[in-house]
């Protein structure tokens, strides 16, 4: 028994020198302070996810892992439903922030999941089948709960893979003083320019508010109006997840992740990139884009494991784990009637503007201002959520460009691919 005892201690010790137990109290202290008493909605499924990770065989624990958060999700989406659109309440912004953090859970606890259903991690049979509490489980179980709550991630992304995330954490244990100075470098140029976009849509918010103080009128047919307000507001929002991304970014670079020798990993740990997204003018290159590691996991998810209609069914689950709000199911589903019809567009229209410098540049000037209004014209709806929102928006004449694309997947046929 003594020796039990010794052993367990010795492991806990053993964590308590890891990288993990500061991360996770990070995490925790922020839950706290930010979230109040809702950080329970979090610390809840977070600990059940650790416990079904090793209880349950790998052959059904992603089926089980992923049907219980989300239903855990759905329920609080549904509590924020009746309180906003039933009782007319006020929502704690602390009870958003809680679910926020809980929509950024899931993604891990069903990466993780997956991972294993996948066999990409190996749980020790013995770890499963044992049903009780000891040294060796908490050892190999505190890693991943603090992967579920470590505090770069817990408001805001990117999506980290389980296996990046233990990885650098034992590299941690190896790695010397000199190597602190990059992470730092990157930490405050990320800081630096989220200070710079908010203060961007700082101007354009109060650009939109002189603008709406100036004219009473809703959005009704003013062309220009119409146009720049839709724009601008979408702009306003853009440039919000453009802030809250390099900060959360940054977060993750202080501690290391993203950082490879010093060199940001732009394509597998970021989920920013400004000049894709403001200059393309593909819809379905902006969606792929927009949240890079969300877009990913979403692809996994759903569209790679999906057997019947698998891009309805990514669009019709990303309307079901934002909330299922009104103006977010016409947002998503317009959305993807969007990207259907961009494919074909490029399709008929890029190999007859390929031998005039001319047609290509006209070509894809106008597709851009047509990829800015769709795309904006959808955000703004997904973001303001409610359905008088989306009444509001059926009367402005920037439905006309997303309606256009309507039309034309009905009227457009797809083009055949060439063998």
């Amino acid at each position: 028994m003594v020796k039990q005892v010794n052993l367990m201690v010795k492991h806990i010790v053993d964590c308590l020198k890891s990288w993990y137990v500061f991360l996770t109290f990070g995490g925790l202290l922020l839950a706290i302070v930010s979230m109040g008493p809702y950080a329970v909605i979090v610390l809840i499924p977070a600990v059940f996810a650790v416990v079904f990770v090793h209880s349950l065989q790998p052959r059904i624990v992603h089926k089980w892992t992923f049907l219980i958060q989300m239903t855990w999700q759905t329920l609080c989406h549904f509590w924020l439903h009746y309180k906003e659109y039933y009782l007319q309440e006020t929502t704690d912004i602390k009870f958003k922030i809680a679910l926020s953090s809980l929509m950024l859970l899931t993604q891990r606890v069903t990466s993780v999941s997956l991972d294993i259903h996948e066999g990409k991690i190996k749980i020790p049979a013995q770890i499963i089948q044992q049903h009780r509490f000891d040294a060796e489980i908490l050892s190999y179980s505190f890693p991943f709960f603090s992967y579920m709550l470590y505090f770069p991630a817990l408001l805001g992304g990117p999506l980290c893979s389980f296996q990046m995330y233990k990885i650098h954490m034992e590299n941690l244990k190896k790695s010397d003083q000199k190597s602190i100075a990059k992470p730092l470098w990157s930490f405050f140029y990320k800081c630096i320019l989220f200070f710079v976009l908010n203060m961007l849509r700082v101007s354009v918010r109060n650009c939109v508010s002189v603008i709406k103080r100036s004219d009473k009128r809703s959005l009704q047919w003013d062309v220009p109006n119409d146009i720049f307000m839709i724009w601008a507001t979408a702009l306003m929002f853009r440039l919000a997840y453009y802030s809250q991304w390099l900060l959360s970014e940054s977060l993750n670079n202080l501690v290391g992740l993203g950082l490879v020798n010093g060199s940001i990993q732009q394509f597998t740990l970021s989920d920013t990139d400004i000049w894709t997204l403001e200059t393309t003018n593909k819809i379905s290159e902006f969606v792929r884009v927009w949240n890079k590691t969300t877009a990913g996991w979403l692809r996994r998810m759903v569209f790679q494991r999906s057997k019947l209609q698998p891009f309805i069914s990514t669009f019709a689950f990303s309307a079901w784990w934002h909330g299922l709000h009104p103006a977010q199911i016409f947002g998503f589903t317009l959305c993807a009637a969007t990207v259907k019809v961009d494919y074909r567009v490029h399709q008929y229209m890029g190999p007859l503007t390929a031998q005039s410098r001319f047609l290509r540049l006209f070509y894809k000037v106008m597709t851009w201002m047509q990829t800015q209004l769709v795309t904006a014209y959808i955000l703004v709806a997904v973001e303001l959520r409610t359905f008088s929102c989306v009444l509001e928006l059926c009367k402005s004449v920037c439905a006309v460009s997303p309606l256009v694309y309507v039309l034309m997947l009905i009227g457009m046929p797809n083009k055949p691919s060439k063998n």
